[in-house]
């Protein structure tokens, strides 16, 4: 069945791979960025060339957001889903990121969402029917040094899906997550670095280490083919097309070595929070409303 999708981040990596993916398999997207007649203007044109609704959108703008989902409603005729894939990474050892630096990533990556889920949660609400689905990664679920900002934020956006998750089940909204690992995307090219440099010294020659380790890290992408950012959006399709109710509620994406242990670690938090809510008789609350 043919959905109604409004996607954020959709200028590059994931977003603009997934905006084409679910066109070609027959949906209908509102794909949003920002500055869509200026830096974004090249990108802009090649997804409305493909079909591709191209929405002004700024996920750190309250009336940018407003604005944008209502113009993405009105041109899809509807909306079905919402995808939070905007986001930002970062790199550097996490005492050098101001609270400037934080705000600016929260911002994005955690209230951005925030933003998205207060303008089109009313509208899913009042047709009891929707799905949100929401980029996460890998290190959402896992501490690796010199992510260390970037990971704060991804941990908050697994909360706050958690939650959303069981508030919103009983008025028929889905809520999922996708995790996945790194991949050679722009994202990589435009992390986030710390602002603050003035305790370098006192790390010595451990304060080299992440550049090191990003372009290690760099080298195991080139010599993976497998790792394919196009099956990450694969993976957002596929998410998309199950049958309501039949959704896992978080999904892996990695083909070097981490999906397996994350995949068990979410197995096993799923027992536990079934377990939970069971004692409190409110397992209902992890099921969506048919």
């Amino acid at each position: 069945m043919t959905k109604k999708i409004l996607i954020t981040g959709a200028s590059g990596g994931f977003g603009k791979l997934t905006v084409l993916t679910l066109m070609q398999n027959g949906h209908q997207v509102a794909a949003s960025m920002r500055d869509i007649d200026g830096k974004n203007k090249t990108v802009a044109a090649e997804l409305r060339n493909a079909g591709a609704i191209v929405v002004e959108l700024d996920v750190t703008n309250d009336s940018s957001v407003r604005n944008g989902v209502k113009t993405a409603i009105a041109e899809l005729n509807g909306l079905d889903v919402l995808i939070n894939n905007a986001g930002v990474g970062v790199l550097g050892m996490q005492e050098f990121f101001t609270t400037s630096d934080f705000q600016k990533v929260f911002d994005i990556n955690v209230f951005g969402v925030q933003r998205m889920n207060r303008e089109v949660v009313p509208y899913f609400r009042k047709k009891q029917d929707g799905l949100i689905v929401y980029t996460s990664s890998l290190l959402g679920r896992i501490a690796l040094p010199f992510y260390g900002t970037y990971q704060s934020s991804k941990w908050a956006l697994e909360a706050l899906a958690e939650n959303y998750r069981v508030e919103l089940s009983g008025f028929g909204i889905e809520n999922c997550i996708i995790e996945p690992g790194g991949y050679p995307t722009a994202f990589s090219e435009n992390l986030l670095k710390p602002s603050d440099l003035s305790r370098e010294a006192d790390y010595g020659d451990f304060a080299k280490v992440p550049e090191a380790v990003l372009h290690n890290f760099d080298n195991v992408l080139k010599n993976n083919p497998q790792q394919d950012p196009q099956k990450v959006a694969d993976a957002f399709v596929t998410l998309i097309e199950k049958p309501k109710g039949d959704k896992p509620f978080r999904t892996t994406v990695d083909f070097i070595g981490m999906a397996d242990h994350i995949q068990k670690y979410n197995e096993h938090l799923e027992q536990i929070m079934t377990g939970l809510y069971t004692n409190f008789g409110t397992q209902g609350m992890l099921s969506v409303k048919k």
